[in-house]
């Protein structure tokens, strides 16, 4: 079930990084995992995995659990 809930998190926000041609802001992209899953954000940072910029937000969901996700600057 964690792995099903991080892997639809991740295809949603590589659409939404597809979708704009600029790429994701961190602020556009704590948006929009508080919009996707209605968690807490607890803090965000940003990682650069060679010439990749990955936003790594870590939330706390409803039923107490801390994830953390992973979204992509861009495409």
């Amino acid at each position: 079930m964690k792995r099903l809930f991080a892997a639809g998190l991740l295809m949603i926000a590589a659409a939404a990084a597809s979708a704009s041609a600029a790429p994701l802001s961190l602020r556009d992209a704590i948006k929009n995992v508080q919009r996707d899953t209605g968690a807490k954000v607890l803090s965000a940072e940003t990682k650069h995995i060679g010439k990749r910029t990955v936003y790594r937000i870590k939330v706390l969901t409803h039923d107490g659990q801390v994830k953390v996700i992973e979204v992509p600057a861009e495409d």
